[in-house]
């Protein structure tokens, strides 16, 4: 029997609007909403101009188990951050704040008006790229190395690649096989 959908929870985190839907329970959602701040002290820290742009191009964070580090929903003008990838100890707060700077970049195409039909997805990738690559460079260095060689791998690869089309009906299956593994189902 399927687990009832998780009971949306409201954050204020920096000024953003933050909305928690943890389907997980053995994730403390009070983990992952301090993560989701650190992330953005990180940003405010290091590039205050590029937190101005979020408050300006997204109306609010949404947190939810999804099988992708996080996404721009432009309907909703909302940046999807993972639940597991933000849970996550082994994956810097400077790793998930240059996630959120990704999809902020495609939240500011969006609101320059760039038409979502049509668009070059592999020159928006390289662009949202490029931003984690100057962002982790205005880090320390020990802090900012993982995400500038991540940037430079991508930035090197091929369109298909860079932006490569994806089955979201597999990766919703796998996912739901890594709760079920994780959560000691069968």
């Amino acid at each position: 029997m399927a687990a009832p959908p998780p009971v949306p929870e409201f954050y204020l985190v920096r000024g953003f609007e933050v909305v928690v839907e943890n389907s997980r329970p053995d994730i403390v959602t009070a983990d992952v909403v301090a993560r989701l701040d650190e992330a953005l002290g990180l940003i405010e820290r290091h590039q205050p101009w590029r937190l101005r742009h979020l408050r300006r191009d997204l109306r609010h964070f949404w947190v939810v188990r999804y099988p992708c580090r996080g996404a721009y929903l432009p309907d909703q003008r909302a940046c999807m951050t993972e639940l597991t990838f933000l849970n996550r100890r082994d994956i810097t707060a400077a790793t998930v704040a240059s996630s959120i700077i990704h999809e902020g970049m495609h939240a500011r195409v969006d609101r320059m008006g760039v038409q979502r039909e049509g668009r070059d997805r592999a020159r928006e990738e390289r662009l949202c790229r490029r931003a984690e690559l100057e962002f982790g460079r205005s880090l320390p260095e020990a802090l900012g190395a993982p995400v500038v060689e991540r940037a430079l791998a991508s930035l090197q690869l091929a369109d298909p690649d860079v932006a490569p089309d994806i089955d979201w009906r597999l990766a919703m299956q796998r996912q739901a096989e890594v709760d079920r593994q994780a959560l000691g189902e069968r």
